[in-house]
């Protein structure tokens, strides 16, 4: 695409009183998830990530019918990051027209915030508890990854720290927007 239709393209989905800062910072809840899919997809396909023979995840029994189930948790994880823009965008207010008998219809404002906010505080919830238990987790684990894998492991899933907060930031910045523009 060109900067040209990039910008007009954003112009006919842009929401009034959404700010620059707050459309990038529904980008970057969208990303967040991104390294940790990534992650799951080497696995999916058979590349070692550092997980020992006595482990569910270790290459040789990838690629297979797993990597299905892998493929599909990355796919649910990436369409949920995908909703938080909803959440800045024309359609997290609006159907698309293109959906039958229901397209161009408002969305009730309690539809969005009520999945987002319970989803905010659900992954604040499980990430923060697991970043605190993940050493011991690691600890009891002997084909957990160690060095390298570790490290890879643990840059691949850090950003997923992000997402249930700045969640929960779109979701109250989105209520407060519809309360008053509609």
């Amino acid at each position: 695409m060109t900067p040209t239709a990039t910008s007009a393209s954003q112009a006919l989905d842009a929401v009034p009183g959404v700010s620059v800062r707050l459309s990038r910072l529904a980008t970057l809840a969208s990303l967040t998830v991104l390294p940790s899919c990534v992650w799951r997809l080497a696995i999916a396909v058979g590349i070692p990530m550092g997980w020992g023979p006595g482990s569910d995840l270790h290459h040789s029994y990838y690629p297979g019918r797993e990597s299905l189930v892998l493929v599909f948790v990355t796919l649910l994880q990436e369409g949920l990051g995908l909703l938080s823009l909803g959440l800045v965008r024309r359609w997290g207010e609006e159907l698309p027209r293109w959906i039958p008998r229901l397209g161009g219809r408002r969305i009730p404002p309690l539809v969005a915030v009520v999945p987002a906010a319970l989803g905010a505080l659900a992954l604040t919830a499980v990430t923060c508890l697991g970043a605190m238990t993940w050493n011991e987790v690691n600890a009891a684990n002997p084909d957990a990854p160690t060095g390298p894998a570790l490290w890879i492991f643990n840059l691949s899933y850090a950003p997923l720290l992000l997402w249930g907060p700045l969640l929960g930031v779109l979701a109250v910045a989105y209520w407060r927007r519809r309360r008053v523009h509609g």
